[in-house]
């Protein structure tokens, strides 16, 4: 073989070898931040027709509505625990350490971001709350159709306000 043949046939191998490379190693970084979107009967129950779930540890997208009387809140730190529920029947807990969005309430569909800690918690690192009654996701839409929204029910006091 010619080395003027040679020296090209190498350059470009490397060029191809390097460019493989990369791109596996692209691939590798984002398999990590790629977040699936469930409903809590699919976290439950399975995903799709060979009904595939979630391993524990895995990232992922959960949403769903809020059951009514199901928000518990820590006294001495910012922990909350919730119930989601969707028009499938599965109901997962959701564990969430921060401030929760002005438009989270009881009844309320919401999407939370996190790992799954068991069959059916998730500990939250972001909850997102839907900003008006016309616009949600399209696969939240999908799970709680047929669900009734619940209604939040104030107190007097809450009505009134805190009076500053």
């Amino acid at each position: 073989m010619n080395p003027r043949r040679k020296k090209r046939l190498t350059i470009v191998l490397a060029i191809v070898l390097g460019l493989g490379a990369s791109i596996g190693l692209l691939l590798f970084a984002l398999q990590q931040n790629i977040d699936l979107f469930y409903t809590p009967t699919e976290l439950v129950n399975g995903k799709g027709k060979d009904e595939i779930k979630p391993e524990v540890g895995q990232r992922l997208r959960i949403g769903g509505l809020v059951l009514p009387g199901t928000v518990e809140r820590s006294q001495t730190s910012l922990q909350v625990s919730f119930k989601l529920s969707d028009a499938g029947g599965g109901i997962v807990t959701i564990n969430y350490e921060g401030i929760l969005p002005d438009l989270f309430r009881e009844g309320q569909g919401i999407v939370a971001q996190g790992e799954l800690a068991n069959a059916t918690t998730v500990n939250a690192f972001e909850v997102l709350a839907k900003h008006d009654e016309e616009y949600m996701p399209q696969e939240v839409a999908e799970a709680l159709e047929g669900m009734e929204h619940f209604k939040p029910e104030y107190t007097e006091a809450q009505l009134k306000g805190s009076g500053h």
